[in-house]
């Protein structure tokens, strides 16, 4: 299914903005010589029962004194973290509501903490016009610390106004760079296609997230599962399922890597083993396109009435409630157009979106359910909206090439699917298998 345009929109939201919670701790020289000398995978210790008691405490705190608005800022802080770990959307929304009170506590003039987190919090909840917003306040009141860029530039991203992003980014650098402006510059350049230059910024950032004092097992695990997402974007499945498995070491059950491993797998064709780590990582945090995956795993797997269930979950998932439909719209909206389901459906909602947050993947969004709801013209202009970064992603390239192939347009779609076989001939299990026969013919 949406494989590596899933990663981008929602796992990046969910973790790589919120990574502005951890520090970078120590310092850190770029060079490709270190990256391939970075110290072995080794577990560390989960700090979740810590976590949990201080998350206890607080909530006693506040409930006795509802203005001590520092006690809800680091509450907040641990909300997120837990958020993070878990997955569990309960933490976002309890997130979202002491965020609120810190600021009804204090104003944002004297609680910049307060704001900031409520920008985070907006992000993780996808409301990221509310996220700039936040962004540029904070900028006016406090020109220069680096925090109010990193919060304008991941706005800005996931709004599709990248050059602003850059120079958000750039701003946040020059103010003290480390592992948050690593990650980001790692995610920009992979947006661009500079594949290389992407994978330098996330060797350093893991570089700095293994020399935090104190290290936060989930950023380490996470920078290396973004590594194992680079690999498995230019089909080096190799390369990409040690970094999962590295993640897995360093944060056992880390519920990402569980997930991108299952999926490497299936590339690799080990069909059993990718439904098994599938299917763990359903166990902890049953998130759509997990969910999705795993039905077209038991569908390859001649398992129709398990995949049927899966498939109803996902759907009944996506619309559990106001704020899974902000989270999982543009999900649905894909998982409707590549099981050709409810195409009218598909296509509203992605189109919805689009009005607001105009990013690549949005626009790719918009090409593939107008595709697959007869509206082919539309289709070609959106497609060229997703690509004009130069995005390398397979699957970019095999919406470019199906859209190409229904227009008529044969030259385009043979070179367009030729460059996703390429790139990652096992892309999705279920979608390469169609670019496949696409190209054959």
């Amino acid at each position: 299914m949406q494989t590596l345009q899933i990663k981008l929109v929602c796992f990046v939201a969910l973790g790589f903005a919120l990574l502005s919670a951890s520090g970078c701790g120590a310092l850190w020289t770029s060079s490709k010589s270190q990256a391939r000398a970075l110290p072995a995978a080794a577990p560390l210790p989960s700090d979740a029962e810590a976590s949990e008691m201080s998350i206890r405490f607080l909530e006693h705190r506040v409930k006795g004194d509802p203005d001590d608005f520092i006690a809800y800022n680091k509450l907040v802080g641990y909300y997120l973290q837990r958020l993070r770990e878990t997955g569990d959307l309960n933490y976002l929304n309890l997130a979202s509501r002491g965020a609120h009170a810190s600021l009804k506590a204090i104003p944002a003039e004297q609680n910049l903490g307060g704001l900031n987190l409520l920008g985070q919090v907006e992000y993780a909840s996808h409301n990221f016009a509310a996220t700039r917003d936040h962004a540029l306040r904070l900028k006016e009141l406090a020109p220069n610390q680096s925090y109010p860029y990193q919060l304008l530039g991941d706005a800005l991203l996931e709004l599709g106004d990248y050059d602003q992003a850059e120079a958000a980014y750039r701003q946040m650098e020059r103010r003290g760079g480390g592992l948050t402006t690593e990650t980001r510059l790692a995610h920009l350049a992979r947006l661009r296609g500079k594949l290389d230059l992407a994978e330098q910024h996330a060797t350093d950032a893991l570089g700095f997230a293994l020399q935090a004092v104190p290290q936060s097992r989930e950023t380490v695990a996470w920078c290396r599962w973004q590594l194992g997402e680079l690999a498995f974007a230019r089909g080096d499945y190799e390369t990409a399922e040690r970094h999962y498995r590295d993640s897995l070491i360093t944060f056992p059950n880390y519920f990402r890597a569980l997930a991108s491993l299952g999926r490497v797998r299936a590339a690799r064709s080990d069909l059993a083993g990718a439904i098994e780590r599938y299917e763990s990582a359903v166990r902890i945090i049953p998130e759509p396109t997990f969910v999705a995956a795993l039905g077209d795993l038991y569908q390859l797997a001649g398992r129709a009435t398990d995949a049927a269930a899966q498939y109803a979950l996902c759907e009944q998932i996506g619309r559990l409630s106001t704020l899974n439909g902000t989270l999982y719209n543009r999900q649905l909206a894909l998982f409707y157009a590549d099981h050709d389901l409810k195409p009218e459906e598909a296509y509203t909602q992605a189109a919805k979106e689009y009005e607001v947050r105009r990013d690549l993947y949005g626009a790719d969004a918009v090409a593939w359910a107008a595709l697959k709801s007869g509206r082919t013209a539309e289709a070609q202009a959106a497609i060229k909206e997703a690509l004009r970064l130069g995005t390398q992603d397979a699957l970019l390239f095999y919406h470019a090439g199906m859209i190409a192939r229904v227009a008529g347009e044969r030259a385009t779609a043979h070179e367009y699917l030729k460059r996703a076989l390429t790139l990652n001939p096992q892309f999705d299990p279920r979608q390469a298998s169609l670019a496949q026969h696409a190209f054959a013919e």
